[in-house]
């Protein structure tokens, strides 16, 4: 029993003396480790913020950016709209146009050639009956008496070209005008569904260039916001960095305070280890001391009767 008292002795003696020696090391340690820990937060620090502010200036850049962007897109988008407000105030333009020159102009015209063939002919008529009264007028200027009652003409009608000739031409000159206009019709029914295509066209761009527009906008709500963020991480690293060197002195005074306390425990862990090992922890064998081990009183040995 005494031997194994000895032995738990030495235990629990070694555990106090290497309690002992890691308590001193760390007391130590933590102000030996100290400076080096403060130049290595100072740099991590410096380097975390000189990388926030470098991203702080890239979202300003960037917001500014977006601004631009989303007043250049919005004017773009205002532009296609006007545009295709003037294509749709041009179409009913076009379309009177085109009902004027495919229906009403090429009616007129033909009933215009109509109306010229009709005055060739009344032309035709008209020279013969011209031509006749010439004749009959020279007839009569030669019959006595008669001759000095009918006024004798100073010049014989004889144009170079008769009415009707060039009555005749004008009617031919219209009657390839109503196809002609006809097709410009056609031309410009295809013009006007072209215009349509354009106008719809430009309304599609309109309403995309306005989402991207939207979608800028709330990008640039992101970045703003990102901005804040960075701004707020800034004066955290910044009121950090100005504060190290007393946050460190309190963890480095909480860490010393701790060894302190860890070392008295190991103090009283050795001596308790010491008593083991003595024998005199008396609630390690039991709860008492041993009593002083005494001999029996001698006895006298009984008188023979």
């Amino acid at each position: 029993m005494k031997v194994m008292r000895r032995i738990l002795g030495v235990l629990v003696m070694s555990a106090g003396i290497l309690g002992l020696v890691l308590s001193l090391t760390g007391l130590v340690g933590v102000w030996v480790v100290k400076p080096t820990v403060a130049d290595y937060a100072n740099t991590t620090l410096v380097t975390l913020n000189n990388s926030v502010n470098t991203s702080q200036q890239a979202m300003e850049i960037t917001g500014q950016a977006l601004g631009a962007t989303i007043e250049s897109v919005d004017a773009l988008s205002a532009m296609l709209g006007a545009t295709a407000a003037t294509v749709e105030d041009t179409m009913p333009v076009l379309i009177q146009l085109n009902t004027f020159m495919g229906d009403k102009l090429p009616t007129t015209i033909v009933s215009a050639t109509s109306s010229l063939e009709t005055a060739q002919q009344a032309a035709q008529v008209l020279d013969s009956a011209i031509q006749s009264l010439d004749t009959f007028r020279a007839v009569l200027s030669g019959v006595p008496l008669l001759g000095a009652v009918v006024e004798q003409p100073e010049e014989a009608y004889d144009p170079e070209k008769p009415m009707a000739d060039s009555l005749g031409e004008l009617a031919s000159s219209l009657e390839d005008l109503p196809e002609l206009f006809t097709e410009m019709a056609a031309n410009m029914d295809k013009a006007d569904d072209n215009l349509e295509t354009i106008q719809s066209n430009l309304i599609t761009m309109s309403e995309s260039v306005a989402l991207i527009s939207e979608s800028l906008g709330e990008y640039q709500v992101m970045v703003l916001q990102s901005q804040s963020s960075t701004e707020n991480l800034s004066e955290i690293l910044t009121n950090l960095q100005s504060n190290l060197t007393s946050i460190l002195n309190g963890a480095a005074i909480v860490f010393s305070l701790f060894f302190l306390w860890l070392l008295a425990a190991q103090v009283v862990i050795l001596s308790q280890g010491w008593e083991l090992y003595q024998g005199t922890a008396g609630h390690m064998e039991g709860g008492a001391a041993e009593p002083a081990v005494t001999d029996p009183p001698a006895t006298e040995p009984a008188s023979e009767a």
